[in-house]
């Protein structure tokens, strides 16, 4: 993939369990995470008040922790030459993607988002598109939009490693929906075959958490309804 997302998303509701936990853990290990499975890693994790970003416009040292307002004043100033071209070059997608992969690094989400829509309206069966456009909606809060975009995505391309990983991720996390991700992932295995040993190894894990949660939450939805029968 062309971009480096951001590593952390808005906060949504998600399982809070040491399974997710897990997850995350494996997702950093591997470059795997809701975002782009071939590329980087981007874990559904809580927003922390700082993140870390390198950049040439700014005189606080690399890796200094910016505050959002700090990522938000570095985004402007790095956007406003970009949009600058874009007011002469509308239907330029490649920049339409610059500015979004900008926003949303700097957890802009929403602007992220806007910009990408108009991407994927100039180029509707680019799967790649989409893709990026629903992780900016998924860390939004947008969870139905971003599983909605993916499934168009994956009606142009039904084995699309990234899309079906995302949408995975986002249905266990967002929805709760186990049964969906453990579909998503095992369509991922199946349309993949040559997909690498450890992420493999780390989709496979994903699918045991996800089927182990949906044990637990069986479990306990069984020894609920036990109880008030008694």
């Amino acid at each position: 993939m062309a971009d480096e997302t951001a590593a952390t998303p808005v906060q949504v509701s998600a399982p809070q369990s040491s399974h997710v936990y897990a997850m995350a853990i494996i997702c950093l290990a591997t470059g795997l995470g809701i975002g782009y499975l071939m590329r980087s890693s981007q874990l559904a994790l809580p927003v922390p008040q700082t993140v870390a970003l390198k950049s040439p416009h700014t005189v606080l040292p690399p890796g200094h922790p910016h505050s959002l307002e700090e990522l938000k004043q570095i985004s402007d100033q790095q956007a406003a030459p970009l949009l600058e071209k874009l007011k002469n070059d509308r239907n330029n997608t490649a920049l339409l993607i610059q500015v979004a992969t900008l926003y949303h690094t700097t957890h802009r989400f929403n602007e992220a988002a806007a910009y990408y829509k108009q991407a994927v309206a100039l180029a509707p069966s680019n799967v790649a598109f989409r893709t990026k456009l629903a992780v900016s909606l998924y860390r939004s809060g947008e969870i139905d939009s971003a599983i909605e975009q993916l499934n168009k995505a994956l009606a142009y391309n039904a084995g699309d490693a990234n899309a079906l990983f995302n949408l995975g991720m986002i249905k266990f996390q967002g929805k709760r929906d186990s049964k969906g991700a453990v579909a998503a992932w095992r369509q991922l295995l199946k349309t993949n075959p040559d997909l690498s040993v450890d992420r493999k190894q780390a989709v496979m894990k994903a699918m045991a958490d996800a089927i182990s949660m949906s044990s637990d939450q069986h479990a306990s939805a069984h020894a609920g309804v036990n109880h008030a029968s008694n």
